[in-house]
């Protein structure tokens, strides 16, 4: 069973996995692209270059979410016109979708197909739905997986203006990869936190979504700390991508550096190992 459909459950597995691959497999950049040379190194020199933060002329940057672990960076003033939300990856809490719903009375559709917690927001509008997003329609151990296409469509959300939120341990490469630029360009904000477990899917997927989004805030999860993956500080980092429909850039101005406030470290008892992109 491939990693876009294993839900890591521990933090160490998913490490191992990371680790694994980028060690032993050896990397071949995708056609078309400008990568020089087939190390491993310089193949997440690339990716890190591709992630580079920009400015926007438009962004006020707010935490969204839980103070630590769950909190998201996002553009405050451009959520408001959204009509509704999607938070992938919930385990124990989903505040982040709870205060997207609280604050703009939009339904927030919660997808997990591996947790038995239904987290709870009073007055708002949360719609949980045991089902996890994947690159098709599937059911892999009794566990129903769909696309993110699939998804939007059965809520009726198709055309909408939408916020989506993902954290699922991996299994963004493939769901991603799977959707339709024209879905893609309906998303106004995606914080994300991607896992670095295959270099060439990491680089093919972020050059996918740079078509839509431009990448505006960096932030390395210091519980996925790496001394092995120079020059990326961790094997698990958030990103948000606001879509150029909504952005205006700034080439005026340097991008956010990794770790300037509003971060916060996603562990605040371990070391942070944050790293700005030189």
């Amino acid at each position: 069973m491939g990693v876009h459909v294993r839900r890591l459950l521990i933090l160490t597995s998913c490490v191992i996995v990371g680790i694994v691959v980028l060690a032993f497999f050896p990397w071949h950049p995708p056609a078309g692209t400008r990568v020089s040379g087939s190390s491993l190194r310089d193949a997440r020199v690339a990716l890190l270059e591709e992630l580079r933060p920009v400015a926007l002329k438009n962004c006020t940057i707010k935490r969204v979410g839980s103070p630590n672990d769950g909190g998201y960076l996002m553009c405050d003033n451009l959520m408001p016109g959204v009509e509704s939300a999607y938070s992938y990856g919930i385990d124990k809490e989903d505040n982040w979708g709870c205060q997207v719903s609280l604050a703009f009375d939009v339904p927030v559709h919660q997808y997990d197909c591996f947790t038995p917690y239904r987290p709870t927001c009073a007055g708002g509008r949360a719609v949980y739905h045991n089902e996890c997003i994947g690159p098709k329609r599937e059911i892999i151990e009794s566990r129903p997986f769909d696309t993110l296409a699939n998804q939007i469509a059965r809520n009726g959300d198709s055309g909408k203006r939408l916020l989506v939120k993902i954290d699922i341990e991996g299994a963004e490469w493939e769901s991603l990869l799977a959707t339709p630029d024209d879905v893609l360009a309906r998303i106004d904000q995606l914080p994300m936190e991607l896992h670095l477990v295959n270099a060439p899917k990491f680089l093919e997927l972020v050059r996918k979504l740079k078509r839509n989004f431009y990448p505006v805030s960096l932030h390395f999860n210091n519980q996925a700390c790496a001394q092995n993956l120079d020059p990326i500080p961790a094997w698990a980092f958030q990103v948000l991508f606001v879509n150029k429909r909504v952005a205006e850039l700034d080439p005026s101005q340097p991008g956010r550096v990794p770790g300037s406030s509003p971060d916060a470290p996603d562990s605040p008892t371990l070391p942070d190992c944050q790293s700005p992109i030189k």
